[in-house]
């Protein structure tokens, strides 16, 4: 029999590509998703992958819809990527997000503890728990954690607790410490998104300008659909562990800049960039730069995508999606212009 998964925030980046993955091996895929008035699915259609998994109603808020929705996919495999992700909004609804991104991950543990026991456990931890924190300009599983952020001290007390019900429950539980990973369908209100999108529309002639925060901000970016292969893989082993997971290289929001609009042949990038102060976090994270060794011993998981190719595929993504937009809305005012012809000569002729 083919295994089965329940997948939480299965809307966003990494739930669309973990389901694309878990598809083409043959699982039975559950996709726990907020109801809302109009189904946020533009990903899973992305991907042609929306009627070929079982959405449930759930909310990391709600213990009762956990419950049901582990009763119902009885999974195999749990992957908890539901979240209030965005740093940056973490600061202006700093209870909200410790009431999804913490106590939200204690109720799921709780429900898959009575209703699936047996079930693999994967949690979304984050390289933001770090901040500044490092072991030679770095950071792996044994670097001491010193969150910067109401998110990542969200995060942190989750990546805890489930280590804690690992160690008290005899859990299979695992925690991913994923460095950024991006892709042409991350969240427009990203920095890598919010740039790439710039750089196609200032291309086209849509856009004049494009407003940053710290220029000098340094990530370990990787491509989401590499990332989710390693979440697989850290549930097939024997014993559950903690795993880095990261391209062990460092760039600056200045160098993603550079990137994106020299794939479009901008090289004066300079002066199409501003600095607005808004967008400067009140308690900034310097550097993040992961040392994926265990996880290339352990899971034999290697990146496959490097920066510039992952820059060069979201900015090829953006200019695709912009210009079947335009071509849309010519066709759209065509159309109209040749049905208001259309009245202009049913008139003439009536006359």
């Amino acid at each position: 029999m083919s295994k089965s998964a329940l997948i939480t925030g299965v809307t966003g980046q990494d739930g669309a590509y973990l389901c694309k993955l878990l598809l083409g091996k043959g699982y039975k895929v559950f996709g726990l998703a907020r109801r809302l008035s109009t189904p946020n699915l533009w990903r899973l259609k992305y991907f042609d992958i929306v009627d070929k998994i079982e959405i449930l109603d759930g909310d990391l808020l709600d213990q009762e819809s956990l419950a049901t929705a582990v009763k119902k996919a009885k999974p195999d495999e749990v992957y908890n990527l539901a979240a209030q992700s965005f740093v940056a909004t973490s600061w202006t609804q700093p209870i909200l997000t410790s009431e999804i991104d913490g106590l939200g991950v204690v109720r799921l543990l709780n429900a898959v503890r009575s209703f699936a026991p047996h079930a693999k456990f994967y949690q979304a931890s984050t390289s933001e728990m770090y901040g500044n924190s490092h072991t030679n300009g770095k950071q792996d599983e044994q670097t001491a954690l010193h969150p910067r952020s109401p998110y990542a001290i969200a995060k942190l007390y989750a990546h805890w607790m489930t280590i804690n019900y690992r160690e008290s429950y005899d859990m299979f539980n695992c925690c991913g410490i994923l460095f950024n990973h991006e892709s042409p369908i991350r969240g427009i209100e990203f920095v890598t998104r919010k740039i790439t999108d710039a750089v196609a529309r200032i291309k086209l002639g849509l856009q004049d300008k494009l407003l940053l925060g710290n220029l000098d901000a340094r990530r370990d970016w990787g491509f989401a659909g590499d990332y989710v292969e390693a979440m697989w893989l850290m549930l097939q082993q024997d014993k559950p562990e903690e795993y880095v997971v990261a391209t062990g290289e460092n760039h600056s929001v200045r160098d993603f800049c550079s990137a994106a609009f020299g794939a479009v042949g901008i090289s004066d990038w300079e002066k199409y960039v501003g600095i607005d102060k808004r967008y400067i976090r009140p308690a900034e994270l310097n550097i993040l730069q992961g040392i994926p060794n265990k996880a290339t011993e352990r899971l034999g998981w290697k990146p496959k995508v490097t920066f510039k190719e992952l820059v060069q595929m979201m900015v090829e993504a953006e200019l695709k999606r912009l210009s079947s937009n335009r071509s849309h809305q010519s066709l759209a005012s065509n159309l109209i212009h040749d049905s208001e012809q259309l009245k202009k000569e049913i008139k003439v002729k009536n006359i």
